[in-house]
Order: C-alpha cells, then structure tokens, then sequence
C-alpha cells in the first residue's frame, strides 16, 4: 500500500540513506548526501524556502550542488534565497531552461505566480519567512547538465536524463545506489489517491515516452515535486500506470471531442482545477489546460 502524506506530515522524511525530502507537503525538495558532497534536488518556491533552510541548518549540511529541474515557477523562485545562503553551491540545470525564464512573458509569469503560491501557504497555515520574489530567478553561471552526465558525490552517484513532454529544460536525476528517480512533475500533477492530471505541456507522444523511460528504471522510490515521493516497487510502477492511464483517456477524450478548444477548456480546467492544484493561479491551469488540448490535437 502507498504511503500517503498530508500537510500534517512532519519534514523532513529520511527515505533511504544518503536520501531526504525536504520542504512540506506542498513543495518537496530531495537532498542526496554522499560522502564527499550534497546535492538539492529541486529548489522550491518563496514561501518554502526559508522553511528549508532551516531544516539543511537544523541537518548540518550546506547543499554542494542544487539542482533546477526544469524553469517552471514552483521550482526555481526559491533559487535565490538559496544561492544567498550558500553562496558557495554551484546550480546544476539544463541547457534551455535559462532561455525559458528569460522570455519577458515567463518572467512576469514567475512572479505573479510565486505571490499566488505564497498567499496559499499563508491560507493553509504554512506561513513562509519571507515576501514573495519581485523578479525571476537568474540561472546564469549554471552548470549544465546533459544526458548521460554523471556527479559522484561519494558513495552515490547522479545520472542525470534530460526528458521531454512536459517543459523545455526538464531534468530527470537517477540515483541507482539507493533505487531513487528523482522525476519532479515527470508522472503529472498527483492528487494522492484520488486522481492525476496529466501535464504533458510540450508534447504528448514525448510525455508518454518519457513514462515508459523512466518506468523501466525499475526504482523503488519515486521523488516527485508535490504530494510527497511514491515508496515502494509496487506502489511506484502502479503510480506509472495510473500517470499513463489519465493520459492515454484525456488525449482521447480531447481528440473525440468536436468542439472548438475555447468551448472545451473550461470543461477540462472544471474537472481539475481543485485541492492542492489550487496552488497555482486560475490563468496559470487555464493556459496549462489550453496547451494540454492543443497537444492532444496535434
């Protein structure tokens, strides 16, 4: 049976050795030590972030490395605080995700987005350290990585796999000494127990692809970026198939659908824009929704 986490799960959670998720039900954030380095994998919003640098302080560790997996809003605008704090870790992204955040309409996006989702923490009783960013995040000085590339941190490794289907710049990190994929939004936006929805942004066949790639990994212990990780072989490969699944019959529910997109979208947007999705602004799922239609299409 799968692990279910709430907003009263206590952070961080020790997974397996040298592997933590940190941050809270919302926002997770994975540190990997090994025994010469450490690694943050994901890096959070605003409003999480002050919440986890307590907790690295509280652990005694200072990040080596902190890992952007792709340039979406909930997962760069903690960035900042985190490059103030340990201003010797060196950023670890992917070779398009600095040109996402700098197009001016992404930007503004970030923003708006990250005061969206630090009034949603403040509303559910998480009140963050901080106001929400006034500007994006700069991933300039960045290390790239690309796929195949591989960071021994001592005793456990990063094999990073660039992937596709849901955002230009996305990054996959595998850990195989410990059986952890680290997939950040890879497997869709989960609503533990209840439903997924799919978010396969930039492409369908690839989103689908990306899927199967990462199932056949094999790893017992799914690290995603909200909800709290998958653990457990079982749970974890049924995770795959309910990610695939609610794909496979919302593409085909949007293909056999004759209406125009305008008419449709309110209806899909309707069907998911609820609980923890909430945690984004209306105009944000609604353009998802939209690209989510026109993918579908394609």
């Amino acid at each position: 049976m799968e692990t279910r986490y709430d907003r009263k799960t206590p952070f961080p959670q020790r997974l397996a050795e040298g592997l933590a998720v940190l941050g809270n039900y919302y926002f997770n954030l994975y540190l990997v030590q090994g025994e010469q380095a450490s690694a943050l994998i994901e890096v959070g919003v605003s409003g999480v972030v002050d919440l986890v640098i307590g907790q690295l302080d509280a652990l005694g560790v200072k990040p080596t490395f902190l890992v952007v997996t792709h340039p979406h809003s909930d997962h760069t605008t903690g960035l900042a605080a985190l490059r103030e704090r340990f201003p010797g870790a060196l950023v670890v992204t992917a070779e398009a995700a600095e040109e996402f955040i700098k197009h001016p309409k992404a930007a503004t996006a970030l923003v708006e987005e990250d005061a969206h989702m630090t009034a949603f923490l403040e509303t559910h009783g998480m009140i963050p350290g901080r106001t929400s960013v006034t500007e994006p995040p700069s991933l300039a000085n960045s290390l790239i990585a690309r796929e195949g590339d591989k960071m021994d941190l001592g005793g456990l490794t990063l094999h990073f796999l660039e992937v596709s289907g849901h955002s230009p710049g996305q990054l996959v990190v595998h850990v195989p000494e410990i059986d952890c994929l680290i997939a950040s939004d890879s497997v869709g936006f989960r609503f533990p127990g209840r439903d997924v929805f799919p978010i396969f942004l930039t492409n369908y066949a690839d989103y689908v692809a990306t899927l199967d790639r990462l199932e056949g990994l094999k790893p017992s212990i799914l690290g995603i970026a909200h909800q709290g990780p998958v653990l457990g072989e079982d749970a974890v490969r049924q995770a795959f198939q309910e990610a695939r699944q609610r794909s496979v019959e919302l593409r085909s529910r949007i293909v056999n659908d004759p209406r125009p997109a305008e008419e449709l979208a309110p209806e899909v947007f309707a069907e998911f824009y609820k609980d923890e999705l909430t945690m984004y602004t209306e105009e944000n799922i609604m353009t998802c929704t939209r690209l989510i239609i026109r993918r579908a299409r394609e």
